[in-house]
């Protein structure tokens, strides 16, 4: 609500891919509820000042939804091999024209989760800008992933996650390699100690950066540079997440906290493999 100025009346709710359907309607009920308490206030605070059409037009109001995005194939891009995601992101989607006011509507679409942001900058960005939106915001129901995953879930290649490209490339703006260096030097020394499975060394590339500077670096990088229509992420955070799922604890993808030491030697073999320049799995 923030992000938008409180602006319901020109701001328009959608999702992508279908997979965020679901937090989809957790996000519409919390604006739902938000405009409800603001409508009630706005009537109260009328007193006598009120007649028939101002009324109605006050209850009347809604929260703006479309089915903005669909897929127009039954084709999952996470699970496509690496050489073929980017020509195949381009096809997926198609769109829906006539809901949005040129230069005056705010699109809001929110997606499950950003890992590489492949289709958000190959196609889903570019395709939503032409719908002219005065501004377009991306949110995220799952909070900034930033580690691999090695129970179960092929995520083992860091230089394929956008958080990490955005971190990776504040510190280059940054002039900070030497932490880089560090670290690669860290990782070799437990390696000869035997000792890579005994912590994350990797959350120290995040450490100099809030999460806010990293939201808007990742913006950038899934803006295709001839898009001129302003591009804002917002993450879910981890605290919240923890409050919706409080029976679901795992978070070490966005954390870094594995619950097995093997965790942390998957991280630590993910990060040497990228600084030299290997394209292979940690595990």
């Amino acid at each position: 609500m923030k992000e938008i100025d409180y602006d319901l009346k020109n701001t328009i709710f959608s999702f992508i891919p279908n997979t965020a359907e679901i937090a989809f309607y957790g996000l519409l009920k919390g604006a739902e509820d938000y405009l409800s308490k603001t409508k009630v206030e706005r009537i109260l605070s009328w007193g006598n000042d009120v007649n028939e059409e101002k009324l109605s037009e006050m209850i009347n109001r809604r929260v703006r939804i479309e089915k903005i995005a669909t897929k127009d194939v039954k084709l999952r891009t996470f699970i496509t091999e690496d050489i073929s995601r980017n020509e195949m992101v381009q096809h997926v989607y198609d769109i829906t024209y006539g809901t949005v006011r040129k230069n005056l509507d705010t699109l809001v679409v929110i997606d499950d989760s950003i890992i590489r942001g492949t289709t958000l900058r190959e196609s889903i960005i570019r395709m939503l800008s032409r719908l002219e939106p005065r501004r377009i915001i991306v949110v995220s129901s799952a909070p900034q992933i930033r580690y691999p995953d090695c129970y179960g879930i092929d995520m083992s290649k860091l230089g394929e996650f956008v958080a990490f490209k955005a971190a990776m490339q504040l510190i280059k703006e940054k002039n900070m390699g030497h932490l880089l260096q560090e670290l690669v030097e860290k990782c070799h020394e437990l390696k000869r100690n035997n000792k890579l499975s005994c912590e994350n060394v990797v959350r120290h590339i995040y450490k100099p950066f809030t999460v806010d500077e990293i939201s808007k670096k990742i913006a950038q990088l899934i803006t295709p540079e001839d898009i001129t229509v302003p591009v804002d992420v917002i993450y879910q955070t981890i605290e919240d997440l923890h409050e919706s799922c409080p029976t679901n604890l795992g978070d070490w993808y966005f954390t870094g906290n594995y619950p097995t030491p093997g965790g942390n030697r998957v991280v630590n073999k993910a990060f040497l493999n990228y600084m030299e320049g290997k394209n292979m799995r940690s595990y």
